[in-house]
């Protein structure tokens, strides 16, 4: 089912989709706006606020919000000789259920998702795929749908 919502007043954004599923765990949704500069944004995941661009090469992670976790996982890509392009993370609250979404130059080899999903905070690890943007300040915005349904069908494959 697809459903418009329009609401006048004040709101944070000037223009917001939501895609909402329901899965067997429950409703899972997936928020995205583009701001000024003509880019697509994900702003909330599951009720998480956040602010991460769209990049070729990403990394979805759900995780524990416990200390180390952001070191672990660095070094980890690291170690690998995997850099990390961008890094955004949001959280329901301190110690509860964090995600981080992570571009990364390159692949993400199978035997190096193996070991973030072993580090202790982790709960899934995914890599993402995306076409990238043309470079340019006015971006389509046709492909915000879309990008945004497959981050979705990610988040709802079991761990």
């Amino acid at each position: 089912m697809v459903e418009e919502v329009t609401r006048e007043g004040h709101c944070d954004y000037e223009s917001l989709i939501t895609i909402t599923l329901e899965t067997e765990r429950g409703p899972r949704g997936v928020s995205g706006t583009v701001f000024a500069d003509g880019r697509p944004r994900i702003v909330n995941i599951k009720g998480i606020r956040m602010d991460a661009e769209f990049g070729p090469s990403m990394i979805y992670i759900t995780n524990f919000d416990k200390p180390g976790f952001i070191g672990r996982f660095s070094s980890t890509l690291g170690e690998a000789g995997i850099n990390i392009a961008t890094f955004h993370v949001g959280r329901e609250a301190p110690g509860g259920n964090a995600i981080a979404l992570i571009e990364i130059d390159g692949e993400l080899p199978a035997d190096v998702l193996a070991k973030v999903r072993a580090l202790p905070q982790v709960q899934s690890a995914r890599p993402l795929k995306f076409d990238p943007l043309p470079p340019s300040s006015s971006a389509p915005r046709s492909g915000e749908k879309e990008r945004l349904a497959r981050l979705e069908r990610s988040e709802m494959r079991p761990g």
